[in-house]
């Protein structure tokens, strides 16, 4: 039995398919809400499915038949501005469990963020020492929520403190696929515009407001969310191996390039747009992420990424262009 907290939101929920299509028990921790979440989880069938509120009776209920604890639940919008709401989601609740599977013996694998490299100054490279975490600058609340945690724990690490059996921070990048309907505004940048161009529109990218960069030529690694999936199920079967690991797909592609393979699976000739970059988030938007994924690859990890227009053909093919869009 795996607890996946997040387990009906977008990366928890791929992963909770991939889970019960192997014969596995998920355990779901997460809200459900109004905004049809619970469509992410009907195709498979899951051991429970339980708010948050019921996480400590959880643990002490049925926490003697959990395998592994995989930790996706937290505040993700990235414009969320209530600081004491982000850290008791997503500094204390991570604490708490980080504890838990420490003091059962228990793996734990963790959602972070490539949003703890700020605006990338201080690079991509997710070394994991809390020298190297010390030289990092978040942009906003969420990103800084999540390094906190990131640095809480390897300063755990470094100086012996309890330590589950396995543990692994993952840093994702700009995931996208399916299941991500109710993220609403924060959901990826490939599901809007596939959106904008079903609607008969053309494609909207934000101008560039810095004379290096075209308009559309802002750069991002965009992972599919099933290589995600992928390698947290490869950390399962690989115990050994702990520690904070970028996770993206190595690879820095623009939104230009995103749009046109959208255009090019809907098979429309492509027309795109460029609007001004909202102010409220000009100063402190990021003109260039990628992934260094040196790391994971050291510990083993050898599977391929998927390439974004394979991806974006993927999304839209077997998900976005169906009667029931949901995996």
């Amino acid at each position: 039995m795996y607890l996946v907290t997040g387990g009906a939101g977008f990366i928890g929920s791929n992963l909770v398919a991939a889970l019960a299509e192997r014969g596995g028990r998920p355990l779901v921790c997460d809200w459900l809400g109004s905004e049809g979440k619970w469509r992410n989880l009907a195709k498979h069938e899951v051991h429970a499915l339980l708010p948050p509120t019921a996480l400590e009776e959880l643990l002490r209920d049925e926490g003697r038949g959990i395998r592994a604890v995989l930790h996706l639940g937290a505040i993700t919008a990235t414009t969320e501005t209530d600081a004491d709401l982000l850290v008791a989601t997503n500094l204390r609740l991570s604490q708490r469990l980080w504890r838990w599977c420490a003091d059962n013996d228990v793996p734990l694998i963790y959602a972070s963020s490539a949003a703890t490299y700020g605006d990338g100054a201080a690079g991509f490279e997710d070394e994991a020492t809390p020298a190297a975490l010390a030289r990092l600058r978040p942009l906003n609340a969420y990103g800084w929520s999540k390094h906190l945690f990131d640095r809480w724990v390897l300063r755990q690490v470094a100086e012996g403190g309890p330590c589950p059996p396995q543990w692994a921070g993952l840093k994702f990048f700009n995931v996208y696929g399916p299941n991500e309907f109710h993220k609403q505004a924060q959901a990826s940048v490939a599901l809007h515009l596939f959106q904008q161009i079903q609607a008969g529109g053309p494609a909207r990218l934000f101008k560039s407001h810095r004379a290096d960069y075209a308009d559309g030529g802002q750069l991002r690694d965009f992972v599919w969310v099933g290589d995600c999936v992928a390698a947290m199920l490869w950390l399962l079967e690989t115990p050994a191996v702990s520690g904070l690991f970028n996770l993206g797909s190595g690879q820095a592609r623009s939104f230009a390039d995103l749009a046109r393979a959208v255009f090019a699976s809907l098979e429309v000739p492509e027309e795109i747009v460029f609007v001004p970059t909202p102010e409220a988030i000009r100063e402190k938007y990021q003109y260039y992420t990628q992934a260094k994924m040196n790391r994971l690859r050291a510990a083993g990890y050898a599977a391929p990424f998927t390439a974004l227009e394979d991806g974006v053909a993927r999304y839209l093919r077997d998900y976005l262009t169906k009667d029931d869009p949901y995996r």
